[in-house]
């Protein structure tokens, strides 16, 4: 493993993700995200000389190549007076969320 997380990389992540890490929650949480880069560092070094990449892990299929997806089709969904009259806010189109993004 050539880099490591730092306890300050972890502050500004938590800060980013607004999650509020008590200071007791930082060592385990500096562990765990250092035990991953040294996974992910691991398994760079495997030989994946001939494997086709993929883009999604469900282009494998299962055991007789069909795709082990449901179809693609339009379901009923919920009537939209019923879930706006239960919505905290609402303009009777759309939900009104507070804004989440302060920078």
């Amino acid at each position: 493993m050539t880099a490591k997380v730092t306890v300050e990389e972890v502050e500004r992540v938590a800060e980013l993700a607004h999650l509020e890490l008590k200071p007791e929650e930082v060592g385990p949480m500096l562990g765990s995200l250092n035990a991953i880069l040294d996974y992910m560092a691991e398994l760079n070094q495997l030989d994946t000389t001939g494997i086709a990449p993929l883009a999604q892990v469900s282009e494998l299929g299962d055991a007789v190549g069909t795709s082990v997806l449901r179809a693609d089709q339009g379901q009923p969904s919920l009537d939209r007076a019923t879930v706006m009259h239960e919505a905290p806010e609402t303009d009777q189109v759309f939900f009104k969320v507070p804004k989440v993004i302060e920078r």
